[in-house]
């Protein structure tokens, strides 16, 4: 079918790609150690993009039926450019893309027996007196195919399953939440769910005892979990997008440190096993590794295909496409360099401060000039190195081009967020620290 939607495109446009992704996704929720709910979502789509009188169109269908559905789509397709920008894209020719393992027969294969065993477990790991205890298992299946006019195909496999749980514990007027989650190409083992565990109980267990609040200008260590509102704008402003926008505040920065010399962010789409690896972005690029922030140093932006086009720059395999509308940029697995220190090392860097695990609103607001404010849902006070306990009603405010200046260690204990961010755990000095 992809092959016939590019075929008629020939001697009707100049140049055209298309891409075909077949999504297969079943998840179960469990709550109070029962299934709660089952959700199967399946959907197959086919996104053309044209290039005629140099002009791009894109148009997209679910109709993969027959001769009648792919003609409706390049004729809606070549409407679209009609209305579209003048852009020259460079698709790529054929060439031979890098192995990457996207795919696990286990994975595949897993039945609803099997994810309904692996969340009832979770549940009876975390089940404790007064606790509510939810979780969810998640298998994913992908096929993917895509074909261009210059010669470049290919097509893959992906699998993932991921699992979830969180606790809620309720004393009076104090609600207490913890959260952690695993996910992976394969399905998880015992020591992945065992972790999930292990960090929710720890979380809860620190979070017994109250105490005040530290206020001012003060070291807070942020973990995996709560470091994501420092580096939302980064990833924003690595966009090739936002660059040509001029909106980026890393635009004309190349080559410039601008951040601390313990700061390095490699772009990874060949990891085995990770939820964001790929042999080659969603217009033909093959992947390749990025290293985008080296030592503080900006070295490099992530672009596709049109963007790059507009930049005077080249693509670096980072389009990423749904059935409808235009390629957009997207990173694959992006690691943070993790550092040496233990947590306790982290503790008595930190000194008198906080610790933030999680956040209130991040996302929101201005993201792409590094400025936020946030109430924590979960942070504990650091006194002498050590934790004495956990905060309420506290907010944290700075801005993370700052921030990123003032790194004074980086962990070593760096988790998977988001199943394609490796991220450690960070101690920034002159945090804004306010009671609310």
């Amino acid at each position: 079918m992809i092959e016939r939607a590019i075929a008629l495109t020939r001697g009707k446009a100049e140049k055209a790609d298309a891409l075909w992704r077949d999504e297969d996704q079943l998840e179960l929720r469990f709550e109070s150690g029962r299934l709660k709910e089952t959700t199967r979502r399946q959907e197959a789509g086919l996104n053309l993009r044209v290039v005629a009188n140099g002009r791009v169109g894109i148009a997209g269908t679910t109709d993969l039926s027959g001769e009648a559905a792919m003609q409706d789509l390049l004729a809606r397709a070549l409407a679209s450019a009609e209305q579209g920008e003048t852009c020259d894209l460079a698709m790529p020719s054929a060439s031979p893309l890098p192995a990457a393992a996207t795919y696990d027969d286990g994975a595949a294969g897993i039945d609803f027996g099997t994810m309904a065993e692996i969340g009832r477990g979770v549940i009876e790991r975390l089940s404790r007196p007064g606790w509510q205890v939810s979780a969810s298992v998640e298998r994913y299946l992908e096929a993917t195919r895509f074909v261009n006019s210059a010669g470049q195909a290919f097509e893959y496999r992906g699998t993932a399953v991921s699992v979830s749980a969180d606790v809620m514990r309720v004393a009076g007027d104090d609600v207490l939440m913890a959260y952690d989650s695993v996910a992976r190409t394969g399905i998880p083992g015992e020591a992945e769910l065992e972790e999930i565990t292990r960090t929710i109980v720890t979380k809860i267990e620190r979070a017994e005892r109250v105490v005040e609040p530290p206020e001012g200008k003060l070291p807070v260590l942020f973990t995996p979990s709560g470091v994501g509102a420092v580096f939302l704008p980064i990833r924003q402003a690595l966009s090739g997008k936002t660059v040509l926008q001029g909106v980026s505040p890393l635009g004309g920065k190349l080559g410039e440190t601008m951040f601390a010399s313990s700061l390095t962010i490699v772009d990874e789409p060949l990891l085995a096993g990770r939820l964001g690896t790929r042999p080659a972005d969603d217009e033909g690029i093959p992947s390749a590794r990025l290293r985008v922030i080296e030592r503080g140093v900006v070295r490099a932006f992530a672009y596709d295909l049109e963007t790059a086009v507009r930049a005077g720059a080249r693509p670096t395999g980072h389009g990423r496409r749904s059935t409808f509308g235009k390629p957009g940029i997207s990173f694959s697995n992006l690691v943070i360099e993790p550092g040496t220190l233990d947590e306790a090392a982290l503790l008595r860097e930190v000194g008198h401060g906080l610790v933030v695990d999680e956040l209130i609103g991040v996302g929101q607001g201005n993201v792409i000039s590094g400025a936020f404010s946030h109430p924590v849902a979960l942070a504990f006070r650091v006194d002498g190195g050590e934790i004495t306990g956990r905060v309420k009603d506290v907010a944290i405010a700075g801005n993370a081009y700052d921030l990123l200046k003032r790194i004074r260690a980086v962990g070593a204990e760096a988790k998977w967020k988001g199943g394609s961010s490796l991220v450690p755990p960070f101690v920034f000095d002159g945090v804004n620290v306010v009671r609310r």
